[in-house]
């Protein structure tokens, strides 16, 4: 009998050993790398910054099983108490979307040295802030060229939500864009002061309109598809940005400067899950490196003819390294 029990406790030692050996020999499971993001004043469903950034998400969800949360300034009431939220989380990378943040990240930055973090649309000088910009200049050339080719009446408008640089980046092009292509072109400017007021950007382009712009481009978010909707319903044409906006007016959109905030975020996520190092500093996205184009050319019956004459331009400013002039 007490032989019996020694064999029996041997036995389960050997079953005990074996079974942790086997253990030992299978891969850990790799960890879910996790994203956070803090959506801009306007958030979801502002068919233009906001939900092209979180088709990116979506597209790392999907495509990278990439997990991700966000946080809209409605629920969190400041932009510092969302990106906190988002670090206590343990998110890998938590992002700022777009430069009003830049001030409440830095501070969230600042207390959590250790977490990385990304501004897009603005520069910080911290160690653990990536910064995103874009060179809205050359996209904005091609969406200008395209409204003086496409104008009547030979005056056209640009909408802007502010007067931060990005903002004058998206003018300065569209301008030398529309002088390129006709150089007495009159273009009339607007500053809404806001991104997120669609009955205010309907006024701007009825003002503008009154004025015989018969081509309206916009870079003021909300504000801005307020301006399309009117541009369509006074029967002129409208160019959209950040997003392709064709169904937001689908009769005046001819194009939208799509800048592909969604590229970005998904390459961020790709980084991320391939455990590559995100380093500090700016990148910076132009035409050549796929941080934005042209949306493709509708609604005008010479689309084909209007979209070969871009794609040319747009060529040859890559060629050029970007180069207005």
């Amino acid at each position: 009998m007490r032989k019996m029990a020694i064999f029996a406790a041997v036995l389960l030692l050997a079953l005990s050993t074996a079974g942790c050996a086997g253990k030992s020999e299978e891969p850990a499971a790799e960890k879910t790398k996790t994203i956070g993001i803090m959506l801009t004043d306007n958030g979801l469903g502002d068919q233009s910054f906001n939900d092209s950034g979180f088709q990116g998400l979506m597209k790392a969800r999907d495509e990278l099983g990439i997990t991700f949360d966000y946080r809209e300034i409605k629920d969190t009431g400041t932009y510092e108490k969302g990106l906190t939220q988002l670090v206590r989380e343990g998110n890998n990378l938590v992002v700022g979307l777009g430069y009003s943040m830049q001030a409440d990240l830095e501070k969230v930055a600042k207390k959590y040295p250790k977490q990385r973090f990304v501004l897009i649309d603005s520069v910080s000088d911290l160690d653990n802030v990536t910064s995103v910009t874009f060179k809205e200049d050359e996209g904005s050339f091609l969406a200008g060229a395209l409204a003086a080719m496409t104008s009547k009446t030979g005056t056209i408008g640009f909408i802007g939500g502010s007067d931060a640089d990005v903002i004058k980046r998206f003018k300065k092009g569209y301008l030398k864009g529309a002088e390129s292509v006709k150089p007495k072109i009159r273009v009339l400017s607007d500053i809404s002061g806001t991104f997120d007021d669609d009955k205010l950007g309907k006024r701007i382009a009825q003002n503008m309109i009154r004025k015989k712009a018969d081509v309206l481009f916009t870079a003021a978010g909300f504000t801005g598809v307020g301006a399309l909707k009117e541009a369509e319903a006074q029967k002129v044409y409208a160019i959209g940005v950040d997003s392709d906006q064709y169904y937001t007016a689908e009769h005046a959109v001819i194009s939208s400067l799509v800048k592909n905030v969604d590229h970005v975020i998904y390459e961020l996520a790709k980084d991320l899950k391939d455990n590559k190092e995100i380093k500090s500093g700016e990148i910076v996205y132009g035409l050549k490196e796929n941080g934005m184009d042209l949306a493709k050319i509708r609604v005008v019956k010479n689309a084909g003819g209007l979209s070969k004459k871009i794609t040319d331009m747009k060529n040859s400013l890559i060629e050029k390294g970007g180069d207005l002039k």
